[in-house]
């Protein structure tokens, strides 16, 4: 008896280990950031947060509303009910008076989404530019202008950027080819290839860049984007995906550019924008940044031909 409890108790653990690593560490952390803001909420209202019902989630929505987006409201919503799941409760979130109620504050308030700005080509010179003037060491310079170059040029997001290994680059005559072994979409480790050709401007060009990275760094193995502590004195610790965000805000500002609404996103939506106007196809885009879906990438295209394809350009006066 005593054998059988023990094997239920270590599937027990092994299970909800398993549900936890069926998620990125970055998803369970926001679930818990997000959960805790309606535990924040039923606390002050004398109101169960777990489990809770429908009324109650409906009710938070309403209050988060006057001053959140309806993509809020919606992440909201998931993160409490995959709380929820998590802990072996069972929350109906499909329940009308929940899906009736984001209907009603989608129509009041409208659901159009403002996105961080994508970091385009004239913003990329102008960041790189201003690195190369500053009074700082070459190994300095040359990583930070790698992580934003091959950011950019491979369409990357910030957290499979910090996560590039030394072998996961295969230098070949035309260009680089960079092994992405999991990213957000790709939960389950199968991985793409990414493939960066070189630049005809040796200024701009990721690989040009990433190699001198390499060659200053002497960094044979491990990650390749890594931390500098105080005084710049080189570690072996990787980079957090934190520090991209700050370091794109940083030399924007320093490059007299306003910073606020660009983020660690910018390098990716960026590359899809420019393909956009440049005349790539959504799937040779997609092929790139590892978008799923073609609803994301439509978005960049639209938005990249909004005065190429501008009707009022027919007009003469």
């Amino acid at each position: 008896m005593n054998e059988l409890t023990t094997d239920l108790k270590l599937l027990h653990e092994a299970t909800i280990n398993n549900l936890k690593n069926s998620k990125a560490n970055n998803t369970l952390r926001a679930y818990k950031s997000d959960f805790k803001d309606f535990a924040a909420f039923c606390s002050r209202h004398n109101l169960n947060s777990l489990p809770s019902e429908p009324k109650i989630v409906s009710l938070y929505l309403t209050n988060l509303s006057k001053n959140s987006k309806i993509s809020t409201l919606r992440r909201r919503l998931v993160s409490i009910s995959m709380v929820h799941k998590l802990k072996g409760h069972y929350l109906d979130t499909k329940h009308p008076i929940i899906v009736e109620n984001l209907m009603g504050i989608r129509r009041v308030k409208g659901s159009i989404q403002k996105g961080k700005k994508p970091l385009l080509i004239n913003h990329l010179k102008s960041i790189i530019n201003v690195i190369n003037e500053q009074k700082i060491g070459d190994i300095k310079k040359f990583r930070d202008k790698s992580i934003i170059l091959v950011g950019f040029g491979g369409g990357f997001r910030r957290t499979e950027l910090i996560s590039i290994d030394y072998d996961d680059l295969e230098f070949i005559p035309e260009g680089l080819k960079i092994t992405i072994k999991k990213s957000k979409t790709d939960q389950y480790g199968e991985g793409m290839i990414k493939g960066l050709p070189y630049f005809t401007n040796e200024t701009y060009c990721p690989i040009v860049n990433l190699k001198k990275w390499l060659e200053i760094s002497k960094i044979k193995s491990g990650p390749i984007f890594r931390r500098f502590s105080k005084g710049l004195s080189f570690t072996d610790k990787r980079l957090t995906d934190q520090s991209v965000v700050l370091l794109i805000k940083e030399y924007l500002n320093l490059a007299g550019i306003e910073n606020k609404n660009f983020a660690g996103h910018s390098l990716r939506s960026g590359f899809a924008t420019v393909a956009a106007e440049s005349g790539a196809d959504e799937r040779s885009i997609m092929a790139m940044t590892g978008h799923k879906t073609t609803q994301m990438v439509r978005r960049y295209i639209k938005e990249a031909n909004l005065f190429k394809n501008n009707a009022l350009n027919k007009i003469k006066i």
